[in-house]
């Protein structure tokens, strides 16, 4: 008698598909929770993201599993993942405005992709929004009468021609911000042409993510925070963290975090090309993590290169950064080339210290997206 046939064994699969409806079913009723508990956050002003109710409520769950013989790991990724779905749903809900009597939001760019996620979220926070584009500059007075916001989220190269265009159209009062991954110049730009609030944004995500909980948002101080605080706040409701920087220290940053990785990406995606890589056969033999790193080099290019040409070639810091890398990579082929085995060892132990107790951390963080893609593979 085969597996396929044998009766305790369908037997107990049964089970399991039974048990399988019931968590379903128990999901279920936790969404209908927090669809109430996001009701009563938005009627008591809270944030959808609450760091010390979420790491409270890990370590109470993991106890417990613990306790009933469950692997903790499990039990917390299977949370995060169901708590990721929560707080898209908590989104769907609305969330709280910080005033009492908002003005409307103009949204400089508002038609692209990161302009209709920022449309949703003030929207769903009470707001009106206004949008203007480039064929609407005729009608920039009306649109921009009676606004408490202007944010401009254009494409970098047009970003400062923008703020000079806005040049009086922006009442005394209301908040000029930006979210260009630049900001030396756009902060300096704005508070050129505006006499009011001005303060430089960056948010460090893609116009696709379900939520802004747990989302990073960059903030260059440009002038009177009293007067921009209220925006601040509210990206804090929709569950998003703000990060302090300096304009010019972001931008140095940024030619490595953005300008350098994605250069490299593009190089590499260059690389396979021309050497007519047999891409399904490399995937079918590759590691979790080497799949893992091909899949980031295919996802820069599964998406717009306007995009990401305006973030390499308008950084400023990225050319020098790009041929200081091209010289540590020429250092490692010699040693390479060399055969040199005991160079390549003093060099890894040199990086290693380098990094500290976070090559730790970082390979902790690894191992757990290597386990999530190695679920999803079919062999």
């Amino acid at each position: 008698m085969t597996n396929k046939t044998d009766p305790r064994l369908a037997e107990l699969r049964g089970n399991i598909d039974a048990l399988d409806g019931e968590l379903i079913a128990l999901l279920a009723r936790r969404l209908d929770l927090v669809a109430a508990v996001a009701e009563r956050k938005i009627d008591l002003g809270l944030p959808v993201y609450v760091p010390e109710r979420e790491d409270a409520m890990f370590r109470s769950r993991r106890a417990e599993a613990e306790g009933r013989g469950v692997a903790p790991d499990l039990i917390e990724d299977l949370l995060r993942r169901i708590m990721r779905e929560s707080y898209s749903t908590e989104g769907a809900r609305g969330f709280r405005c910080v005033l009492d009597d908002p003005r409307p939001v103009v949204l400089v760019g508002g038609r692209g992709q990161m302009g209709r996620l920022l449309h949703r979220a003030f929207t769903a926070s009470g707001f009106e929004v206004r949008i203007l584009e480039q064929e609407d500059w005729d009608h920039a007075a009306s649109i921009c009468e009676g606004a408490g916001l202007v944010l401009i989220g254009v494409p970098i190269h047009a970003t400062l021609e923008v703020i000079e265009a806005c040049r009086g159209l922006v009442p005394p009062e209301a908040v000029l911000a930006d979210i260009s991954s630049l900001k030396a110049g756009p902060v300096a730009a704005m508070g050129a042409v505006h006499p009011g609030p001005v303060v430089g944004l960056h948010p460090m995500f893609g116009p696709t993510v379900g939520t802004l909980a747990k989302q990073v948002v960059v903030c260059c101080h440009g002038r009177d925070e009293a007067g921009y605080g209220w925006l601040l706040d509210q990206i804090r409701t929709w569950g998003a963290s703000i990060v302090d920087a300096e304009p010019e220290v972001h931008d140095r940053l940024m030619g490595t975090v953005q300008a350098l990785r994605h250069f490299a990406t593009f190089v590499y995606g260059t690389h396979l090309m021309a050497e007519d890589v047999d891409l399904s056969r490399i995937l079918a033999m590759s590691s979790p993590i080497y799949r893992l790193e091909l899949g980031m080099v295919g996802r820069l290019f599964a998406q717009d290169p306007d995009l990401y040409a305006d973030i390499i070639f308008d950084s400023l810091e990225g050319p020098g950064l790009a041929r200081r890398y091209r010289e540590r990579f020429d250092e490692a082929l010699a040693l390479y080339e060399a055969g040199d085995r005991d160079g390549f060892r003093e060099r890894f132990r040199e990086v290693s210290e380098w990094f500290g107790p976070l090559a730790q951390t970082f390979l902790t963080e690894s191992s757990a997206l290597l386990d999530q893609a190695r679920d999803r593979l079919k062999i």
